[in-house]
């Protein structure tokens, strides 16, 4: 018998309402409904438009009705770090910062005057990003926390709206720098050392826990009867792992995975969280995923750099599209001038090809001379960026990394998977593109008891996506590059 299910993915740049067909061990993945997700600049703040993500939001659930299918569940997933605010009657009180908002360093020096960073690490396992949810409500108005009651990341925010039941989904909680994954529970040290009230932060439950049903009036406005609201994994990386095809190795080799896209996000899965100086100072992150699973990994800045170029060059004459730019990309010369994709600079929006001309003029680098070579430069960078990040894994877990998994959008780009398969001399398995989907919906299924395991539900993926296998060419070339590119870290 087909069970459905409906997959809200909401990322970065675009939202998408996905069904999900689970019948004989394969899973088909339909989208009903595809949305831009703009930010709002508002002086110099930026905020989400979460009005307009609820209302998309309401349209798939009517799309998803017009179906006529019986539909199982329903999950939201999001990025993470950023959250809504309510006050003690339960009601959005906007805005809803982006992450990408200029508050984000005032926040850092309030908090970091009231907990040093060591101390924070030592809580909470999370790498230092200026746009860390802890950092932000540090730089939130006093008054505005006063007045608040509550504090919900963006897809438990969504789930709270679809049941009327508001729980801090495990995966999402961890991203906040809040998170003390020894107790699996808020820290308490650290909200006291900040002056945040408990009352903001939800009980927090596990990966896949069943919040309720659809609330009554969506379900009678939109006809959608007889559906459960789960928190699958609320944040889009802890659902693209779970999605993540991988298997045991008999060589006893391991895997590592890279879920590709606006961020790029490589790690591998552990037993227990790794807390180390070592860790800290290689500025690892230790997330939750399903089955209360570690996801030790770093948050690397993705095709954002070819997104922001693409954007540059839409703005000031005729646009390309991603195939064309990989396209010149790849007739482009090679290792002509490398960047350091972590450089803060490339962080923030705007003008993505003028930062990568200064930051190789700095360098004593060549410019790049065309749109081709700038993006060769962005993704060899990325290439090398990854070699180095596996190459820490190694040292943090003492473990050899034999494969890589890739998933997500950017498992399409089979450019970049051929320069990481190069630079890093590992295959490179690449897809499904829909990993988050996915794994959203498949976490689902394990909810309501429609598959036994983890390890079931990775078998799915494999019976119903294809993977491509990027074999490693030869690596002189890139392990010179790799010497140049190491050289450029320090400054």
């Amino acid at each position: 018998m087909t069970k459905h299910y409906l997959g809200i993915d909401l990322g970065a740049e675009s939202g998408r309402f996905m069904l999900g067909s689970l019948e004989g061990g394969k899973l088909q993945l339909e989208e009903l409904h595809r949305f831009s997700n703009t930010p709002l600049q508002r002086g110099e703040a930026l905020h989400w438009n979460i009005s307009a993500l609820f209302d998309e939001v309401r349209a798939g659930l009517g799309r998803a009705a017009a179906r006529a299918l019986p539909i199982a569940s329903i999950s939201t997933d999001s990025w993470g770090v950023d959250y809504l605010l309510y006050d003690t009657h339960g009601q959005w009180s906007p805005p809803a910062f982006h992450y990408r908002d200029a508050r984000c360093p005032e926040g850092v020096r309030r908090a970091q005057a009231k907990v040093d960073w060591p101390t924070i690490f030592a809580e909470t396992g999370i790498q230092f990003m200026q746009f860390n949810t802890l950092f932000q409500l540090a730089a939130e108005p006093p008054e505005r926390l006063a007045q608040a009651g509550q504090m919900l990341g963006i897809g438990d925010a969504f789930n709270y709206w679809l049941s009327g039941v508001a729980r801090a989904e495990e995966s999402l909680a961890s991203t906040t720098q809040l998170y003390d994954p020894r107790t699996r529970d808020w820290s308490r040290g650290l909200l006291t050392a900040l002056g945040l009230p408990p009352r903001l932060f939800p009980p927090i439950v596990p990966s896949g826990t069943r919040l309720g049903p659809l609330r009554a009036d969506l379900a009678a406005a939109t006809g959608l009867s007889g559906v459960t609201v789960v928190a699958s994994c609320s944040h889009d990386t802890g659902a693209a792992v779970a999605a993540v095809p991988a298997d045991h190795d008999p060589a006893g080799g391991s895997w590592a995975y890279l879920s590709s896209g606006t961020w790029s996000l490589m790690g591998v899965e552990a037993a227990r969280p790794i807390l180390t100086e070592a860790c800290r100072e290689l500025n690892f992150t230790n997330e939750i995923g399903y089955g209360g699973s570690v996801r030790l990994l770093k948050n690397i800045i993705g095709l954002w750099l070819v997104q922001e170029c693409r954007r540059a060059w839409a703005g000031a004459g005729p646009g390309y599209d991603y195939a064309t730019l990989t396209g010149l990309a790849a007739q482009a010369p090679p290792f002509v001038s490398l960047i350091n994709p972590a450089d803060a600079r490339f962080v923030s929006p705007g003008d993505m090809p003028g930062k990568i001309a200064a930051y190789c003029r700095e360098t004593g680098q060549p410019e790049p001379a065309s749109p081709g070579a700038f993006i060769r430069c962005a993704l060899e960078s990325l290439a090398l960026l990854y070699r180095r990040t596996a190459r820490q894994l190694e040292q943090l877990t003492g473990r050899p990394i034999t494969r890589l998994h890739v998933v997500g959008g950017g498992s399409k780009n089979q450019l970049l998977n051929q320069f990481t398969a190069d630079a890093l001399q590992l295959p490179v398995l690449a897809g499904p593109a829909e990993a988050t989907a996915a794994g959203n919906i498949l976490v689902q299924a394990l909810a309501l008891g429609e598959l036994p395991s983890l390890s079931a539900a990775r078998q799915v993926v494999r019976t119903s996506f294809p993977v491509e296998t990027v074999s490693p060419r030869s690596g002189a070339e890139w392990e010179a590059a790799y010497t140049r590119f190491t050289s450029l870290l320090g400054r």
